[in-house]
């Protein structure tokens, strides 16, 4: 959500400001912008058109200059529009990008304007743009400094000034920012991502909350909450530019897909076995104080948090509760310091999920760990313990792979600490292990039933509505199913634990609405068939994925695909490959932007 790329150099600095949006933007935005420093004025592009379309009109206007900032929105307030893109100013003088919420905008504002300025946007930031040209009084650096100790909320932002043509200033607290040092001498930059300085730069610096940067060409310094000069670890970050690269296929989301067998081998590559150490150093001595898992997370990552309750909950005995992050902080809740308390995100700078985090703190958590797929994250960062998935760079908003390398996480997580309560032997041990090792192989054949799915996503495309049903581990991989046709494909979809459709879901079935069912061979299989049933006699058109061995037959209003074998207690990560097969192929068949969905943004940085 929200990009921003800034820099301060020696040369023209707009080809990277331009490259590094184009890097940023499966993240999702509906506006974009640069401004930079070009004969001593601020100047100034914005579009609400794809960063394509931002490049050629900047190449069209000649728009250069050794200092700018730029930025792709995710609208929150105010419509996607020209006047509320950013970058904004302040009379011709402040320029400023920003991501996150001024929660106290409002008030600032009002201030502001009894002060003579006027607004010429509906968001946000731009009382931001106005404070610092309030404050400033020659010292760009005092002014975003002083601008920042009065803001509430969450922001990174990217400031430059007219009366200062070669310096560029930031500051960050409850989103991300980080500093690029420059390879070529006299140049130095900032982002709210890494990735989009690669190519430029990968010498990095992750500032910290409260942190405020000063960049000039010839260096940098940065100075914490309390006003006070820090030294912040410079870290060479590598990026795989394969992963930026489409290659055979049509979409991000079709290629991590099918990306899925190498990233749970590459997730699994460094596990010698079920052994604490996995979750980093202190884990040994942390795992047996367990006597309760708390889990937090949003989205797609909540199902994750779902399905592992589950597992923990069965194989290690342990009681474990599932929170979705934006709700456990803004209600009131019984801590219980004895509680592994696991972070899921894919990014690790999901806001909602950060703030939950340190709620947890708060609260006397102690004993915390982040399930991520991001090592340089804030939410890596901020917990004790951690479990780095290896799921690559992940482009499309809606997420596949890293889902299904946060449930090989997930999972060993509970075999991990069923060992440590010396609930997990030998035997155990190795077929777990086993299994997952496995793994990899047997996603590769459900991946081969694309072509019978496709079949089915060319009915779904002319429907509305669907219902998506579970029972067991496999009701949140139904929410899964659910969610994803529901963000990609723009049908409303809805996903119920089967058994309870007689209470108040079955009044919806009709044969116009497809109900889509997750029937692996378990122990609930026959419940399942007695509720499948329930929706045949209503008129309900099925579409079953069913194991190999499960004995449903297709018939007359039920279609069924076979996945080629039952996976036990892993089998939750075989039956959701399906599941975004048919909504990848229903939005290719209904024309959406499958990569970036409307109104949807990849990383969530905002509350």
């Amino acid at each position: 959500m929200c990009g921003i790329v800034g820099g301060v150099a020696s040369r023209d600095i707009v080809p990277v400001l331009v490259e590094g949006l184009r890097r940023l933007e499966y993240r999702g935005y509906d506006s974009c912008g640069v401004a930079v420093h070009q004969d001593g004025q601020l100047q100034r592009t914005r579009s609400t058109h794809r960063v394509a379309e931002l490049k050629a009109q900047v190449e069209h206007e000649g728009v250069a200059g050794s200092t700018g900032i730029s930025h792709t929105r995710w609208a929150t307030h105010g419509a996607p529009s020209t006047s509320n893109a950013h970058p904004h100013f302040s009379g011709g003088e402040i320029a400023v990008v920003h991501n996150g919420i001024i929660e106290n905008y409002e008030q600032l504002r009002t201030e502001l304007q009894a002060l003579g300025y006027v607004f010429e946007s509906q968001t946000d930031t731009e009382v931001i743009a106005h404070l610092v040209h309030h404050l400033y009084k020659g010292d760009l650096f005092d002014a975003v400094r002083a601008a920042a100790a009065r803001f509430h909320g969450a922001y990174a932002i990217a400031v430059f000034a007219k009366a200062e043509p070669h310096r560029l200033c930031g500051a960050r607290f409850g989103s991300p920012l980080v500093l690029g040092v420059g390879k070529n001498k006299g140049e130095n930059f900032l982002a709210s991502d890494a990735l989009a300085l690669a190519g430029t730069t990968d010498r990095i610096v992750y500032l910290e909350e409260g942190d405020v940067a000063d960049l000039t060409p010839k260096g940098y310094r940065i100075v914490d909450r309390d006003g006070r000069t820090v030294e912040r670890e410079v870290r060479t970050v590598t990026s795989d530019a394969a992963d930026a690269e489409l290659g055979p296929y049509r979409h991000y989301m079709q290629k991590e897909i099918f990306e899925q067998p190498r990233a749970i081998a590459d997730t699994l590559e460094a596990v010698g076995g079920i052994d604490p150490a996995l979750f980093g150093e202190g884990a040994a001595s942390v795992f047996p104080q367990v006597d309760a898992v708390l889990i937090l997370a949003c989205g797609t990552s909540y199902y994750a948090g779902c399905v592992a309750k589950q597992w923990i909950e069965s194989i290690a005995r342990l009681p474990v509760q599932v929170e979705i992050a934006s709700e456990y902080r803004y209600r009131e809740s019984v801590p219980n310091p004895r509680a592994l308390v696991v972070t899921i995100s894919q990014s690790g700078e999901t806001a909602d999920t950060l703030a939950a985090l340190k709620h947890a703190r708060e609260l006397g958590h102690t004993h915390t760990l982040a399930v991520c797929n991001v090592a340089t994250s804030a939410m890596v960062r901020e917990a004790t313990l951690r479990f780095l998935t290896r799921a690559g760079t992940e482009i499309g908003v809606a997420s596949t792979k890293a889902f299904t390398t946060q449930l090989v996480a997930l999972y060993l997580l509970a075999n991990t600490l069923a060992k440590v309560r010396g609930r997990l032997d030998a035997q155990a041990e190795h077929a777990a292990m086993a299994a997952l090792r496995h793994l990899p192989a047997a996603v590769q054949t459900v991946l081969a039933l694309e072509p019978a799915i496709i079949a089915w996503s060319e009915t779904f495309a002319k429907k509305e509505d669907a219902l998506f049903l579970g029972r067991g581990l496999h009701y949140p991989i139904a929410l899964e199913g659910a969610l994803k046709l529901k963000e990609i494909s723009y049908i409303h979809a809805e996903a119920y634990p089967a058994g309870e459709l007689k209470h108040g879901p079955l009044a919806l079935v009709t044969s116009a609405m497809p109900v889509v069912t997750v029937a692996p061979n378990d122990t609930l299989l026959e419940k399942l068939k007695s509720n499948m049933a329930e929706v045949r006699a209503r008129g309900g058109e099925l579409y079953v994925f069913a194991d190999g061995d499960s004995q449903i037959t297709a018939s007359e209003g039920v279609q069924v695909i076979r996945l080629p074998e039952h996976y036990g207690a892993l089998s939750p990560i075989l039956h959701v490959v399906p599941l975004q097969l048919l909504a990848y192929h229903t939005a290719l068949a209904r024309g959406t932007d499958v990569d970036k969905p409307r109104n949807l943004a990849k990383s969530v940085t905002v509350e």
